[in-house]
């Protein structure tokens, strides 16, 4: 899993932390997100994007899953369901005080 996450991820020296099942990849760079970024633009799944992140959105983080097989190979793509998933999703948690500003850089439209 930590490999797909670094696939999925720009490799910005970000520390990875283990606890159990969970990896924790943190991150003070914003560039960290920038593939994210563009494969939402390229892909054409902003909008779709944007429902999932808002969905699991709280105060100061939002929750998502990606694709297992897809971030295996480098590919963003966000799961609504475990069942869009057959290996099992992976369960993501983005935190930021500014997780609306994120979202709505990761998933506009006017940058490209």
């Amino acid at each position: 899993m930590e490999e797909a996450m670094r696939k999925l991820l720009n490799d910005t020296g970000g520390s990875i932390e283990r606890d159990g099942d969970t990896l924790r990849l943190v991150s003070d760079d914003p560039n960290s997100l920038d593939r994210v970024h563009d494969q939402l633009r390229d892909r054409h799944t902003r909008a779709v994007a944007r429902r999932l992140l808002l969905s699991g959105a709280e105060t100061g983080s939002t929750s998502f899953m990606f694709n297992r097989q897809a971030a295996a190979a480098g590919v963003v793509a966000l799961c609504g369901s475990e069942a869009e998933s057959p290996l099992g999703p992976i369960y993501a948690k983005l935190d930021s005080a500014k997780v609306m500003g994120v979202i709505d850089w990761l998933t506009a439209y006017e940058s490209g």
